[in-house]
């Protein structure tokens, strides 16, 4: 029988006697799917069990129950935050970061300054799931803590960080572009292009020669860079491009249709 037929019942049953994590997070998923009080009630009590694995059912349960808006989202959070008042298990505490993450559009000042000390915490896990609570949060706290994260030693949590400052927030400022430019040459190839996006989108003329360095190697993972080259237009990188398709249309990992794509937006747009 189709898991959607089961009943809730069956599947919290399924759930609390899980082998393998395959159909763990084919029933959690299932049960998000049914934003309705008897689910809501029962993750709730689970997410304040005793036992770890107990309580990360209810946790990754309310996480996403319903979309737009979660269901009963506010009173979720709040059992977020007083879950974290005294939690000291780092898996637990990193499902409730990343289950705030779900759930953050309004934050108030107090709730994120309750973040402010797992950004030092010593489990990457706890550190990396911050970031995803964090994410589009644009409370000053938030955003100081996304740069910190942004230095991490984790390449993980820096790559997140960064796109979280340069690709999901709106807002600029000195401390965000000092923050991106202290990733533009970054050991990590991921974190260094969601550093050139950043400043593009802000329009940081500063990033312009980097653009024009990097056409020259453009490949498949270089995505990144031809959305900066959007972000920011100029006629400048017209040539440039044209030279790379000409030059290396047909090697190999040279994403021609992508640069195409880029010409012609640029054509039409400067």
């Amino acid at each position: 029988m189709s898991r959607k037929k089961w009943t809730s019942e069956k599947i919290f049953s399924r759930l609390l006697t899980n082998k393998t994590k395959s159909t763990y997070w084919k029933n959690i998923s299932e049960l998000r799917r049914r934003p309705n009080n008897e689910v809501y009630d029962r993750a709730y009590e689970l997410a304040q069990s005793p036992l770890a694995f107990q309580k990360e059912i209810g946790i990754y349960i309310l996480a996403q129950l319903g979309f737009a808006p979660r269901f009963q989202q506010a009173k979720t959070l709040e059992l977020y935050f007083q879950l974290l008042n005294t939690e000291e298990n780092p898996n637990i505490i990193s499902a409730v970061l990343s289950s705030i993450g779900h759930n953050n559009e309004q934050l108030n000042k107090e709730q994120v300054q309750q973040l402010i000390p797992y950004q030092n915490h010593r489990w990457v896990a706890v550190r990396f799931t911050l970031v995803q609570a964090l994410l589009a949060v644009t409370h000053p706290e938030a955003i100081t803590m996304l740069i910190s994260l942004s230095k991490d030693e984790h390449p993980d949590i820096r790559n997140w960080a960064t796109f979280g400052l340069g690709s999901q927030l709106e807002v600029d400022s000195p401390a965000i572009r000092t923050a991106l430019w202290e990733r533009i040459d970054d050991v990590d190839f991921m974190t260094t292009q969601e550093a050139i996006i950043g400043l593009a989108v802000r329009k940081d003329t500063g990033i312009i020669p980097r653009l024009k360095a990097a056409i020259q190697k453009l490949d498949y993972d270089s995505g990144l860079v031809l959305e900066a080259i959007e972000a920011m237009p100029n006629i400048a990188y017209i040539p440039l491009l044209e030279r790379a398709l000409e030059q290396r249309k047909g090697a190999p990992n040279f994403p021609a249709n992508w640069v195409t794509d880029t010409l012609i937006f640029l054509k039409n747009n400067t």
